[in-house]
């Protein structure tokens, strides 16, 4: 999910299911690269392995995954 901070924003809550790892925790909504002018406060959502967490505002749903390890 990891977006560069420079990169194109996006319209708010553009998407409405986000999978993120453990690098990219803590999770907000609205995620940081989208434009926020019209968009709800910023919330932090409590998301598990294996459980969906949804935004209270706009419903948008964070999955965490696993991410491959090389070793």
């Amino acid at each position: 999910m990891s977006v560069p901070a420079s990169g194109p924003k996006i319209k708010s809550n553009m998407e409405r299911r986000y999978l993120v790892s453990k690098e990219d925790l803590p999770v907000s909504c609205p995620l940081p690269w989208t434009m926020r002018w019209n968009s709800h406060p910023r919330v932090y959502i409590p998301v598990k392995p294996g459980q969906d967490a949804a935004c209270p505002y706009c419903g948008a749903v964070f999955s965490l995954i696993a991410r491959n390890s090389k070793k």
